[in-house]
């Protein structure tokens, strides 16, 4: 198995997830935006994007799909499935439809955007994103209280998913701090090497 990565935000997702489970995948470096390198890509995944996982079956795209396969495969419920599988979908979604959505704005405009284009939206498209952001990290704060994880109390993807943005918050001037309960969560995350360095040794 290939796992087509770079170091953008899903693809951090997909990476971390299969040195979690220890997944036997060789990590390839890839830039299938890249002019000369689109056309190249799209046989392994038509919409040009990372991160990709192919199997000898067939290729799987988004990070969703690949932490689903690569938690099958190793036998583990790092992935829920059974009775807190609906759970553990709710909160996938809820991550990608609103606060990954709002987190995504700054992470764009603040540290993508700059290195190709001399172009920033107007102030208010920060604004909301803001006020996005803010609500749904009170949201994620106040479900946290008394737990340690969000699906069964144990580490599952749902935790990886929903602090997608948060190793990128401080560079994209994300309040995090200001949610105990979420900066907490950050915290216990970093201690694993897989979430905190992914990249170690594959830059």
């Amino acid at each position: 198995m290939k796992l087509y990565y770079s170091q953008n935000l899903n693809p951090r997702v997909a990476v971390a997830v299969a040195r979690h489970l220890g997944s036997p995948v060789d990590y390839i470096a890839a830039a299938p935006m890249a002019p000369d390198q689109q056309e190249a890509f799209r046989p392994i995944n038509p919409n040009t994007r990372v991160p990709v996982l192919t199997t000898k079956a067939r290729n799987y795209w988004e990070a969703d799909a690949i932490a689903c396969k690569l938690s099958a495969l190793a036998g583990s419920d790092f992935w829920r499935t059974g009775d807190s599988h609906p759970e553990m979908i709710m909160w996938i979604s809820w991550a990608a439809y609103h606060l990954n959505s709002a987190g995504g704005v700054y992470y764009f405009w603040k540290l993508i955007a700059p290195q190709f284009m001399d172009f920033q939206p107007e102030q208010p498209v920060f604004d909301e994103a803001m006020r996005d952001w803010r609500q749904f990290m009170g949201i994620l704060d106040s479900q946290l209280q008394g737990r340690k994880w969000l699906v069964d109390d144990r580490l599952s993807y749902a935790d990886f998913r929903v602090a997608t943005c948060f190793p990128f918050a401080a560079a994209a001037g994300l309040p995090l701090a200001d949610f105990p309960q979420a900066q907490r969560l950050a915290d216990q995350l970093n201690q694993l090497d897989a979430w905190r360095d992914p990249f170690a040794g594959r830059r």
